[in-house]
């Protein structure tokens, strides 16, 4: 009797198959305590001065997290900030973005990397996905730029490196800087090239669900000087320490607080010490689960592209309604009922936002939707079809980073799956 019920989907009665909660994520260990405590013994919380001088750069937990932090990722400059949302202001901002340039980036990530181009008075141009990584597609791109186009900004979706060869061709031709968005890839590998590392200016997030955590944090990684020091620049009250340099420039010397705090540092620090580990955590779990699901029909397990890793964020999947006969939220429901974990049936689609469809949102009637009133900017539903058919018809992902999925886990997650998909004849 108990068996025939476990045949049965906890949806329509039977046995749920996963009864149990699973491990959450969480990597502060005696280390970080103790890095903190040192922070606090010293009674010096933030070393950062506003003024021109040493401290104009932080304090030396800061500096030391971000000399260690470009050595590991092979960069000439690391700039911390206190939260990545900052680090994207600030790159753009370092880029000299102004206002009414156009910054082409994608619509399937967090609404930040948008954000942040308004700040400038910029405007956000959207370029459609890629069908099996997520990320923005290279052959899109050239169709959405006008002489207005300053920059790309491209997003390291999930945990892997959008295709940056391309990429960086298209920017070549028309003059344009690339800025990359790796909040959700640290230590992901491009073509032997750490991802973030391929662009005018990159980074990464350090908040309390990534790979590397401070609680609120971020990086900025460039090989470039001069982009570094304006970045330096916006994060500590720019124009405090202009009065001091002969003929500056001051495109976009806006001054901020974006620093980050010492104990945060002195916590980076040690989390930069186990992101080897994290990595390699996500991808056992993740190639447990392709051994699991690979087999499953109408249902497409992450792509990885070739020559290059993933440390993923999250466990990205399609599911086929044309293969199956069955919707992908019915899936999606069946999966919550038999207690999978940190599943999700949705991403983002940007430009879908009241942000854009909606005039009255942001600013005047005629920002960002035209421009001198001979240009305009048609968002909403149909600028990027793949990206908005993923979302709403065959999009699952399982948070990887939100669990520290033991083997034991990932199995009993992939039996959940499998039971799901044996049973598409409950679900019809």
């Amino acid at each position: 009797m108990s068996n025939k019920n476990n045949s049965i989907l906890a949806i329509n009665g039977g046995d749920k198959l996963i009864k149990s909660k699973f491990s959450s994520y969480n990597s502060i260990g005696h280390e970080e305590i103790e890095a903190s405590n040192i922070v606090l013994k010293s009674g010096i919380l933030s070393d950062f001065v506003g003024a021109p001088g040493d401290n104009f750069l932080g304090g030396k937990f800061v500096k030391s997290f971000e000399d260690k932090f470009k050595k590991r990722f092979q960069s000439d400059h690391a700039i911390s900030v206190n939260s990545w949302t900052s680090g994207l202001i600030a790159a753009i901002g370092a880029i000299d973005i102004e206002p009414g340039d156009e910054v082409l980036v994608t619509p399937w990530t967090m609404c930040a990397s948008a954000i942040a181009i308004l700040h400038w008075n910029a405007i956000p141009v959207f370029v459609d996905i890629e069908e099996d990584t997520f990320c923005m597609d290279p052959k899109k791109i050239e169709e959405k730029i006008s002489e207005r186009t300053k920059a790309i900004l491209v997003v390291d979706i999930f945990g892997q490196s959008a295709d940056m060869e391309p990429i960086i061709e298209i920017a070549k031709k028309y003059n344009l800087k690339i800025i990359s968005d790796c909040a959700q890839s640290p230590g992901a590998m491009y073509k032997g090239k750490i991802a973030g590392t391929l662009a005018d200016v990159g980074g990464y997030s350090f908040n309390y669900h990534k790979h590397i955590h401070t609680g609120e944090g971020g990086m900025i990684v460039t090989n470039n000087q001069t982009i570094a020091k304006k970045c330096q620049l916006i994060r500590n009250h720019a124009e405090a320490s202009m009065l001091n340099v002969k003929n500056p420039d001051l495109t976009n010397m806006i001054g901020y607080n974006f620093r980050l705090g010492e104990i945060e540092s002195a916590i980076g620090i040690e989390q930069l010490n186990k992101l080897d580990k994290a990595i390699k955590s996500r991808q056992n779990a993740a190639k447990l689960l392709n051994e699991n699901l690979s087999s499953i029909e109408g249902l497409t397990i992450p792509v990885v592209r070739e020559d290059c890793t993933h440390v993923y964020y999250f466990y990205a999947m399609k599911h086929s309604e044309k293969i199956t006969g069955v919707k992908r939220d019915s899936i999606y429901e069946a999966l919550l009922a038999e207690g999978v974990p940190l599943i999700s049936k949705n991403y983002q689609n940007l430009h879908l936002l009241p942000m854009f469809t909606q005039k009255q949102c942001y600013g005047s009637n005629n920002f960002p939707w035209s421009l001198n009133n001979d240009v305009i900017y048609n968002y909403g539903e149909g600028n990027c079809p793949v990206a908005e058919r993923l979302n709403n018809e065959e999009y699952l992902g399982i948070f990887m980073v939100g669990s520290n999925f033991n083997e034991n886990e990932v199995e009993m997650m992939s039996q959940a799956i499998n039971k799901v998909y044996s049973n598409l004849s409950e679900l019809a």
